[in-house]
């Protein structure tokens, strides 16, 4: 039964999953030193759609893995193998390791470091938030986790879903993976670009570029084995207009830190090329995010 739950990269999603979490089971959150000492002092402030404060142990470098545990890894993408590499010799037989994260090949990337020692699975996330300052996180947008089946996958979800984060378990991942990253590589980079709110993705005189992300994202999706049939102009105006938050590109980007594009539009070009498929207009956006990336690093260096 699982007693422990260590959240690696807690950044506003996952300080948001270990807050909730913290009402059932022991919570460790592994945190940059600013935020954990914030938490360390005044709690964890959660604040947009619920506000409360929560205490909850929080540090900036694990030590140590307690029988019955789940590490949820939720760092950037880019960071899962460092990440993962720094806890490896730490983990146990019966931890299972969960990578709630963004775009392509997180898992991969922890299941080679890993090697066998212990369940590795993936996971997605529907919920939304903001990093606002150190100790507090602004929770914008309620959803569900969906996990990948195994044998624990429904004793996680169960776990998660007490803790009020709907856990779900898929017989089909990889294609909800799959779906989610065409959200992604529509809704990221364009926002980005434009420093919007997630919902101005809906305005209409974008559809032509994103049905042109959409339809490169597809094509190669088939080439890997996916089939999708959704009109995905049509269901992300609807699904996502509404919404306030900012995605997390964006925050990255204010942040003067490295994005997930290559883990996102970048991926598809990537397989694009080597499935020879062109992807000119995933390629494009994925030159333009890392111009400003440059852009913004050099702006708070300088």
């Amino acid at each position: 039964m699982i007693q422990h739950v260590v959240v690696l990269g807690a950044g506003a999603i996952g300080s948001l999953y270990g807050a909730k979490l913290s009402k059932t089971c022991d919570v460790t959150l592994v945190a940059r030193p600013l935020h954990a000492d914030a938490i360390t002092r005044s709690g964890l402030r959660i604040v947009g759609l619920e506000n409360a404060s929560y205490t909850i142990r929080a540090v900036s470098r694990l030590t140590a893995i307690e029988p019955e545990t789940v590490v949820l890894i939720c760092t950037k993408a880019h960071d899962t193998a460092r990440a993962v590499s720094d806890m490896v010799a730490l983990l146990r037989d019966d931890t299972i390791v969960v990578c709630i994260q963004n775009g392509l090949g997180s898992e991969e990337a922890a299941r080679k470091i890993i090697g066998g020692r212990t369940l590795v699975l993936r996971a997605i996330t529907q919920f939304g938030a903001i990093f606002r300052q150190p100790g507090t996180i602004d929770f914008r947008v309620a959803g569900y986790t969906l996990l990948e089946r195994s044998d624990r996958s429904v004793e996680v979800a169960q776990l998660l879903t007490r803790s009020g984060l709907d856990g779900r378990v898929s017989d089909s991942i990889k294609t909800e993976i799959w779906q989610k990253l065409i959200c992604n590589c529509v809704i990221n980079p364009i926002t980005a670009i434009l420093g919007r709110e997630v919902g101005a993705i809906a305005d209409p005189r974008l559809a032509p570029l994103e049905q042109l992300v959409a339809l490169e994202c597809l094509s190669v999706a088939r080439a890997e084995g996916v089939e999708l049939d959704v009109d995905f102009v049509a269901m992300i105006a609807e699904v996502f207009g509404p919404s306030t938050n900012v995605a997390s590109m964006l925050q990255d980007l204010r942040n003067g830190k490295p994005t997930e594009i290559e883990y996102m539009n970048g991926a598809i070009a990537a397989l694009g090329v080597a499935r020879g498929i062109p992807c000119p207009v995933n390629h494009a956006l994925t030159e333009i995010i890392k111009a400003m990336e440059q852009s913004r690093s050099a702006v708070r260096s300088g």
